[in-house]
């Protein structure tokens, strides 16, 4: 036989080809084999049909907390992409340098999906939790380790795809924004690699002074945060730093979470023509069983206020993974690596809710119908069930 498994007849959205129609896909050696208009099932030990289906690449989440187990924060990777089509799983800072080898060898050699993590700039990571334990992980500057984080992402080329910092009240309490300017130095030490900075709720400091600092390629993730710290003025005009961010390259990435996504703010930048780059869940403890849930649901809601399809896609795969400097997963090109998902547009009525408690009321939903997870069908899809709705 020539491939392990075939996909036949499914709809395949594969931004970074230009593939946007009906095709077969096929797998071999945990790899994509041949995309093509037809390939006989008489070539494959297993053909599954995906007449019906979307068939994209695996999902990328660039913003979770999948230390399950190793931090308050940590969910379950597996149940969170059976759910989903998440096949890699990209951990935003829940490591530090201290505990980043327990991520991603120990966490890894228990988990089927692909785990990739930016290393938190504080050395225990995200230890906290505003439930139990009110201490920022980044507020006080003996946990701020420059060199050991330079060393970790050396020590980690293929699982460690950047620096994280929190940035806000809660998190670098007294020193602001100045975490920050120490992660932009790790960077330029190891070589340039992209920080993501999350936008805190409360002041101080200042978006301007969270996201100005940022360079080509860094990441702002919350960037319809409808807190304090949102990116629309008193008047409801796009902050020039969002503006300037975006100019210069700068990535703007959904994290949704549990406090960290507003409808109304997300509509009023929608419709200035501020989209977002990157779609992802921010799924934790307190995000997987809603609002968040998973980064298939968040996807969900950007299609229902009317992101194109092709976007929404290209938003969890091509651009996640470029964000990362990895041509080896984000698409279905041949050599890369063998993860898919089957996707349906569920028709009927659904309610979404948004990170403050705001309800979107919809008629459809994206569901999976299908993994591929290294080149095996990994999975069925099991979407979650929203409070709320359908």
């Amino acid at each position: 036989m020539t491939y392990d498994l075939l996909l036949k007849g499914g709809h395949v959205i594969d931004p970074v080809a230009g593939r946007d129609g009906i095709a077969d896909v096929a797998f071999k050696d945990g790899k994509i084999a041949a995309v093509s208009e037809k390939i006989s099932d008489g070539e494959a030990k297993e053909t599954r049909s995906a007449e019906g289906s979307y068939v994209v690449p695996g999902l990328i989440d660039l913003h979770t907390h999948v230390y399950w187990g190793g931090t308050i924060y940590g969910v379950d990777p597996d149940k969170i992409g059976r759910a989903s089509g998440m096949t890699t799983a990209v951990d935003a800072g829940s490591a530090g340098a201290g505990n980043f080898r327990g991520l991603v060898d120990l966490q890894q050699s228990r988990t089927d999906v692909r785990l990739l993590a930016f290393v938190n700039l504080s050395y225990p990571g995200i230890f906290g939790d505003l439930r139990a334990i009110n201490f920022g992980e980044a507020e006080d500057i003996r946990l701020l380790n420059v060199p050991h984080v330079v060393k970790a992402l050396k020590a980690w080329p293929d699982k460690a795809v950047g620096i994280k910092i929190r940035v806000g009240r809660s998190t670098t309490g007294a020193l602001g924004a100045m975490p920050l300017h120490l992660a932009v130095n790790a960077s330029e030490q190891a070589g340039g690699a992209p920080i993501m900075v999350h936008i805190g709720a409360d002041m101080p400091p200042r978006i301007e002074e969270i996201v100005d600092p940022l360079r080509q390629g860094d990441i702002v993730t919350h960037c319809y945060t409808p807190k304090m710290n949102k990116p629309l003025d008193s008047k409801g005009k796009l902050r020039d730093c969002m503006i300037a961010g975006r100019e210069r390259g700068v990535i703007m990435d959904v994290g949704h979470g549990a406090g960290s996504f507003g409808f109304d703010i997300c509509r009023a930048m929608l419709e200035m023509g501020f989209t977002p780059d990157v779609i992802s869940s921010d799924v934790h403890l307190y995000s997987a069983d809603g609002p968040a849930y998973d980064v298939l649901v968040t996807m969900s809601k950007f299609l229902c206020l009317g992101l194109p399809m092709v976007d929404v896609i290209r938003a969890a795969t091509a651009t996640p993974a470029a964000a990362m400097k990895r041509t080896d997963i984000g698409s279905l090109k041949v050599g890369a690596a063998g993860d898919a998902a089957l996707l349906e547009i569920k028709k009927g009525p659904v309610v979404y809710v948004d990170a403050i408690g705001g309800e979107m009321r919809a008629d459809q939903r994206l569901v999976p119908r299908g993994v591929v997870l290294h080149g095996k069908w990994w999975s069925d899809g099991m979407a979650p069930t929203l409070k709320g709705g359908k």
